[in-house]
């Protein structure tokens, strides 16, 4: 042994973890496209049949450290600002309806408008949109789940 391999510890010997790392590190770069499937079932061998530190980094000499940063996420964005002039105290689950309420007031508003232009009562079309989104909302609220891009 040398005296610079045995400062590094290159000449110590592995066992069963580092080389499942080893194998894991190698299907990553397969993922990434770094390696295609002969080059990985090659060197997955090779990995395998590893003893020392020495013989698993080369395996890897050409290959970047890490694919992605273990343990790390994309951070969340912060949510959006409330609208100035609204309550910042309601939950999520409120503000999901105020756009249920506001698109069905308008389409009242316009049924109205046509039943009076048209002189007699038209049938009631609104319901066809207030009924199914508003069904979709409620069993949303009764079951907890959060509206589609709530964070929190």
């Amino acid at each position: 042994m040398t005296q610079q391999s045995a400062s590094t510890g290159q000449d110590l010997r592995i066992g069963d973890d580092e080389r499942e790392r080893g194998a894991a590190r190698l299907a990553e770069q397969v993922g990434a496209g770094r390696l295609d499937l002969a080059e990985y079932e090659e060197r997955v061998g090779r990995v395998y049949a590893a003893r020392t530190r020495a013989e698993l980094a080369a395996v890897f000499a050409d290959l970047p450290a890490q694919v992605r940063p273990a343990g790390r996420r994309r951070p969340v964005p912060p949510a959006p600002p409330v609208p100035p002039g609204l309550p910042r105290a309601l939950p999520p689950a409120v503000w999901m309806w105020v756009p249920w309420v506001v698109v069905n007031a308008i389409c009242l508003v316009v049924w109205v408008a046509t039943a009076v232009g048209a002189g007699h009562p038209l049938p009631f079309w609104p319901v066809w949109v207030a009924g199914p989104w508003g069904a979709v909302l409620l069993l949303g609220s009764l079951g907890g789940r959060r509206p589609c891009g709530a964070r929190h």
